[in-house]
């Protein structure tokens, strides 16, 4: 239930995130930063500990995995996590598939982290880039022809993907959904084959079906449910001077438990005593994946690909060495160069093998 009081007891600073006075800034809250909060002042790091048991957070450099796909042209993604309401996967394809697909439990959003292509669907072509959203709904039938080898994070929700509810910013919300590529029909010939494989993506396959046409033999569709592609250049970032707005406003999609934003580059918070790194804080709802794309913070590279997981209940955040770089350098640089896909989900994620195989035991 919230509360509309807010209650103050010993030591606190006199604005939200702001003015810490050397103390350290650690936030309780529920409900992914939407719900009842409770910002306690630490003396200390609460980062600081040594983990021990199936909660631990890790880090992980996609680099370091093999997908399948990335070596069998006929491979499918490397299964990072799963819980019930998802999947997050890794592609990582130089070849085109030899066959069509077809992922049945769910909708598909892929985040391009490196390379370009064409997807052939069954709606019609789309092309992609760098820095490309991927949307498939469930059931549809695509292949994957890369231009240069594309690596891909794969989220695959049970329940539909759909718009975040703009609220009172309208159609000033970040995601313009009249900026997003639809693909325009284009129906394929037979190519004198025997037959033309499916492959069927889902829980207990897969299944291969075989067809005597061309799957991709649409002359025209209408509806509402359709592949696209949207890239992060032109998601607009809200910004605010006085205070380090939560991850919650930059959410791009949605799904049941399963939330994806975009953390891209922009101006940081510039009134005086404003902390411009997010405090710390252990997401108790809600687990949290960070894909740190690239870019940099406050003059600190971002290593590209790493795939870094908190889970919730277990405190994370920037290093303070990191914030107090930011406090004494405030003045000259004024810009957050991050570009980082975060998933948040409701239920606890179970990482795969492979993923804590390679862990790099940073805790």
């Amino acid at each position: 239930m919230e509360s509309f009081v807010h209650l103050r007891k010993g030591t606190t600073p006199r604005r939200l995130h702001a003015d810490l006075d050397g103390l350290k800034d650690d936030e309780l809250g529920r409900g992914g930063f939407t719900g009842r909060t409770a910002s306690l002042y630490r003396r200390n790091d609460p980062t600081q500990y040594k983990a021990v048991g199936p909660l631990r957070p890790t880090d992980v450099l996609a680099s370091s995995l093999t997908p399948p796909d990335a070596t069998d042209p006929a491979g499918a993604p490397l299964q990072l996590f799963h819980n019930a309401d998802c999947r997050i996967l890794l592609s990582r394809r130089g070849e085109e598939m030899p066959h069509f697909v077809r992922y049945v439990d769910g909708d598909v959003l892929s985040f391009v982290h490196a390379g370009s292509g064409l997807l052939e669907t069954e709606f019609g072509p789309l092309d992609y880039r760098e820095g490309d959203w991927i949307y498939i709904p469930k059931g549809c039938t695509f292949r994957q022809v890369p231009e240069a080898e594309t690596t891909l994070l794969m989220i695959e929700a049970t329940e539909e993907f759909r718009v975040p509810d703009a609220g009172y910013l309208g159609r000033h919300f970040p995601f313009d959904p009249a900026l997003v590529t639809i693909p325009e029909p284009a129906a394929h010939d037979d190519d004198g084959r025997e037959s033309y494989e499916i492959v069927l993506f889902h829980e207990g396959g897969p299944t291969k079906l075989y067809y005597k046409h061309h799957p991709l033999d649409v002359e025209g569709w209408r509806g509402d449910s359709f592949p696209f592609t949207f890239n992060i250049a032109d998601y607009n970032v809200i910004l605010s001077e006085s205070v380090h707005l939560p991850p919650t406003v930059h959410l791009f999609m949605e799904a049941t438990g399963v939330y994806v934003m975009n953390f891209l580059p922009k101006l940081a918070e510039s009134a005086p005593g404003t902390e411009t790194i997010p405090w710390y804080h252990r997401n108790v709802d809600y687990d949290e994946i960070a894909f740190f794309h690239g870019g940099e913070m406050y003059g600190v590279p971002m290593p590209p690909g790493l795939i870094s997981h908190a889970p919730q209940g277990v405190h994370h955040g920037a290093p303070e060495k990191m914030r107090e770089r930011a406090r004494r350098k405030r003045e000259e640089i004024t810009r957050i160069g991050w570009t980082t896909i975060a998933i948040d989900t409701r239920r606890r994620l179970i990482p795969s093998p492979e993923y804590l195989a390679n862990d790099l035991g940073a805790h």
